[in-house]
């Protein structure tokens, strides 16, 4: 069994840079979908429509800055201007006078996580050995998750003490964020590209795509399907909301999905490294299902509090698991395409996910939304058991 010494200080570096990014970036995103529908008076799909597109635009940054870092053959670079280009967008969130700052800094703070994903995730898989590549990302995804909570956390208790200041709660995100770009700045080395593997001049045409292979492509099919049904979790603070949750208590939400995410998540990688992955993410599936179903059914706080644990142990038994898979069937001097092309397929996916979210939210109500995520679930499920005989990897 892989042991935390077992897995390179490289990928320790990287893990705390994600958990600082976060603390600053969920430290705003907590709020802003009810700063948006309460203070500037945003409908929810508008909601909606602004983190689909939001996410959709990292998701398209991520294939062109992992197929510049398999043509450079160097990752850290692109990766260093994605958490720069995060850090120096966080002030202007503080600064906004109106919702169109508010949607141009979310936006170019989603081109700074575009730029940095893809060669931030290959960079791991090429700095991780094989025996610990599960472990490697289940960690990477624990620490970056455990900022994903401590970030609401701390929104809760400084929106308590400035009585609701959105402005100064944003002001203090700031912080972390350039931490981050320091951390990756000193403490992050990549490795020397090996001598043997081959140089790629076109990494987006049709025969370097096609060098990607088939399983790799299963595995982008399974995880686009299912991010139809893995809809932005502004869904679950606004759901938290609508059965009477106060204003500042709100963000308590993403601190308990995360923190269960979090215990969750490394766990997952170490048991992937020594069972069939394709077993644990069917399992992680599962639980959406449950999730959803809570969440639509649920009438008062304590039924949604169960609903977000069961997203919490999804997130955490599926999220490290799929970029792990990735590694595994990428051909290694082409994995920053991968992760390029994953993302890329999964980001519209959420974009989706998000609008067809939002407009049902405003139609039907809070439950045909989470009712639809578990039909998009289901469907995943199938999906995975029909290309079972495919295996994607032990």
């Amino acid at each position: 069994m892989a042991r935390l010494k077992d897995v390179p200080a490289g990928i320790w570096a990287l893990g705390f840079v994600s958990m600082l990014m976060d603390v600053s970036s969920e430290m705003i995103h907590a709020l802003l979908p009810i700063y948006m529908v309460t203070v500037l008076g945003t409908s929810t799909l508008a909601v909606g429509i602004i983190e689909g597109i939001a996410e959709a635009t990292a998701a398209i940054t991520k294939i062109f800055s992992g197929a510049l870092s398999d043509w450079l053959g160097r990752r850290k670079g692109l990766a260093v201007l994605g958490y720069g280009l995060a850090a120096f967008t966080k002030p202007v969130f503080p600064l906004a006078p109106g919702l169109s700052w508010l949607i141009a800094a979310r936006f170019i703070d989603r081109v700074g996580k575009g730029i940095r994903g893809a060669p931030r995730d290959a960079l791991i898989a090429d700095l991780a050995p094989a025996e610990v590549r599960g472990a490697s990302f289940g960690l990477r995804q624990s620490l970056d998750t455990i900022g994903a909570f401590v970030g609401p956390l701390l929104a809760i208790l400084l929106m308590l003490a400035t009585a609701d200041d959105f402005v100064a709660v944003f002001w203090v995100a700031v912080i972390p964020a350039f931490a981050a770009l320091a951390l990756i700045i000193v403490a992050v080395r990549e490795p020397d590209r090996p001598a043997l593997l081959r140089q790629v001049k076109s990494p987006l045409s049709q025969a370097e795509l096609a060098r990607l292979g088939a399983d790799y492509w299963r595995v982008v099919a399974i995880a686009t399907v299912f991010t139809l049904a893995r809809f932005s979790e502004a869904f679950l603070i606004l759901r938290a909301q609508s059965v009477g949750l106060p204003i500042a208590l709100v963000p308590a939400v993403m601190v308990l999905m995360n923190v269960v995410y979090a215990l969750a998540a490394y766990p997952a990688g170490v048991l992937s490294d020594r069972m069939d992955r394709q077993t644990i993410l069917i399992v992680g599936l599962g639980l959406l299902i449950i999730a959803d179903v809570v969440l639509a059914l649920s009438s008062g706080i304590v039924g949604v509090a169960v609903g977000v644990i069961f997203w919490g142990l999804h997130m955490g038994l599926t999220q490290g698991l799929l970029a792990t898979l990735v590694a595994d069937t990428a051909p290694a001097e082409l994995r920053g395409t991968a992760y390029g092309m994953f993302n890329l397929m999964t980001g519209l996916a959420l974009l989706a996910a998000s609008l067809i979210a939002g407009g049902l939210w405003d139609a039907i109500g809070p439950a045909s939304t989470f009712l639809a995520g578990a039909v998009f679930t289901a469907l995943a499920v199938i999906g995975l058991l029909t290309l079972r005989r495919g295996k994607v990897a032990a």
